[in-house]
């Protein structure tokens, strides 16, 4: 229960879906610091649902830019927040949209008394190691989220998501249709699903898979109904995008294609469940037009291969936390 006299803490980390997962841990971490307080974040509105369902967030503070641009916080109602913490960014931008509305304390990497940013850590340990700067304890693993009341539209199927935000991220299309015939071949039920506006690519691996009306899940499912897809999936496979992060966060198996950014920065933690496919090399530009060269590296039957063998594993024992994540190269 809160009151107009109960402190408040107001966190910025105005992202997507894979930043708002990524991000869980160190919101915890915040919550345990701040038992007192209202934890505020401000993020775009249609991730309320999955804020709220981490368990670290008290209510939302609609906010959202184009691109990964920091919102204004103009419209911030009442008294100024009694912390303010900026998971957002390292610049002075995120920094600055935050000490506008006058907090008593301000963490973030561009503060005075900030802690250094790490260049080239896991994005889940990047934003531990802030807090800790701070003194606040983050554990990265603390990352799981509770399973959805929603039922699944597909319980135990292959859910293959060949979307992300980026060209740059998104795998042809015509090899995520090779391997969803692979797996049927294999006797497994698949369903093809993606985000908003991409339901013709979704439609296209659909028809390259030889079957165009048969589990397709298009136009961008309600996020209760989209959990419980990837929380009752046998397996998911898709790119870098968030669904990655919400596999994860969910303990569902998952096939993950990386490139042009490394799994070492925005992959799955330790655990045997979970294939990282990357070929080394140069960091790209994550959010390019054109497939990066190193996820064209990675072939329709090294990817078959990594779905099958995890689905095969799982057919003779239960749910393990493991202690490597394998990067395949």
């Amino acid at each position: 229960m809160t009151t107009e006299q109960t402190p408040r803490v107001l966190v910025l980390r105005a992202l997507g879906l894979g930043d708002l997962l990524a991000g869980v841990p160190a919101l915890r971490g915040i919550r345990r610091a701040f038992p007192g307080h209202q934890v505020v974040l401000a993020q775009p509105p249609g991730l309320t649902e999955l804020a709220l369902a981490t368990g670290a967030v008290d209510t939302v503070f609609p906010a959202e830019a184009p691109g990964r641009a920091v919102p204004d916080l103009g419209h911030w109602p009442g008294p100024p927040p009694d912390v303010a913490v900026d998971l957002h960014g390292n610049g002075p931008e995120s920094r600055d949209a935050l000490a506008a509305l006058r907090p008593r304390r301000l963490l973030a990497h561009a503060c005075p008394d900030g802690p250094p940013w790490p260049a080239h850590v896991n994005e889940r340990d990047r934003w531990c190691a802030f807090l800790r700067g701070y003194g606040i304890t983050a554990d990265p693993r603390d990352l799981r989220l509770p399973r959805p009341a929603a039922p699944s539209p597909a319980p135990g199927a292959v859910v293959v998501h060949p979307g992300a935000a980026s060209g740059s991220r998104r795998w042809p299309p015509e090899r995520f249709a090779a391997v969803v015939r692979c797996l049927r071949a294999a006797g497994h039920r698949v369903v093809l699903t993606g985000g908003p506006g991409e339901d013709t690519l979704v439609r296209e691996v659909a028809e390259r898979s030889g079957r165009p009306g048969t589990d397709v899940l298009t136009g961008g499912l309600p996020f209760a109904r989209l959990s419980a897809l990837v929380a009752e999936a046998s397996l998911l496979l898709s790119g870098d995008t968030g669904l990655a992060h919400l596999a994860v966060a969910h303990g569902t198996r998952s096939v993950t294609l990386f490139g042009p950014v490394s799994p070492r920065l925005w992959g799955p933690p330790p655990g045997r469940d979970h294939l990282a496919l990357w070929k080394p090399g140069p960091p790209g530009d994550p959010h390019g037009h054109a497939p990066d060269a190193r996820l064209l590296r990675i072939g329709t039957g090294e990817v078959a291969a990594a779905c099958l063998t995890l689905l095969r594993n799982a057919r003779d024992r239960h749910r393990p936390t493991g202690r490597e994540v394998a990067h395949v190269r």
